[in-house]
């Protein structure tokens, strides 16, 4: 195993143990992603619009809101003890410290949503069928460009006396592309309709994905450095 590729999952390890002993961002994730759902469920008028054209909004801002509690604390907890600066005397290339830090924040963000998306399917009593497969995929992919955008902007904003209002105003004009197109390929699964027709959505979610996850590695040292 590559060196770098060690480091990087020792550093994911050692966040997911921290998160492991706390729970306070996992938890505040997943109560806010059933207070969303529950509201929603509430709110909608079923004689107005039908639920299988709503669920794709839905299960989307939760997903995007919920993930960005998540995210939010990528590098506050280094904070405490100036645990960022002892990360960044390491012998420690950078790219192995924002590759671990990415992981981590993976893991966060696909234990929310693995439990919202049940929450999702229990509350708006749907049928998702063969669409499940497609919906995780297509989650995977959206998930995978905007929190490696997440874990760059989360090391810009720790620095700031506002750090967890920093970081919504600067991830979220990021997420909304991922987000159009992840929106527009759910409803073209709960639909029915043809792979052919998701394919220009799917592209440019990895196209998102491969250009974002490339520009984040490469200028993490600099930000972090700052």
């Amino acid at each position: 195993m590559p060196e770098s590729v060690r480091l990087a999952l020792a550093v994911a390890a050692k966040d997911v143990r921290l998160e492991l002993r706390s729970k306070t961002s996992l938890m505040s994730a997943l109560v806010f992603a059933a207070l969303v759902l529950v509201v929603f469920n509430f709110a909608r008028d079923p004689t107005g619009v039908s639920t299988r054209d709503l669920a794709p909004s839905v299960l989307w801002v939760t997903l995007a809101f919920s993930s960005l509690v998540a995210l939010n604390r990528a590098f506050i907890v280094e904070r405490e003890n100036a645990a960022l600066d002892g990360l960044l005397l390491a012998p420690l290339p950078r790219e192995a410290l924002f590759l671990g830090k990415y992981l981590a924040n993976l893991v966060f963000v696909a234990v929310v949503q693995g439990v919202t998306l049940p929450l999702f399917v229990l509350f708006f009593n749907l049928a998702l069928g063969r669409a499940l497969p497609g919906i995780v995929a297509v989650t995977a992919l959206a998930t995978a460009g905007f929190v490696a955008v997440g874990t760059i902007f989360s090391a810009m904003a720790v620095r700031t006396r506002f750090a967890e209002l920093m970081l919504p105003v600067l991830l979220l004009p990021f997420m909304v592309p991922p987000l159009i197109a992840a929106a527009q390929a759910t409803s073209r699964l709960l639909a029915g309709r043809p792979l052919s027709e998701l394919q220009g959505w799917l592209s440019f979610l990895g196209l998102y994905d491969v250009a974002f996850i490339t520009l984040c590695t490469l200028a993490f040292g600099a930000v972090v450095d700052e």
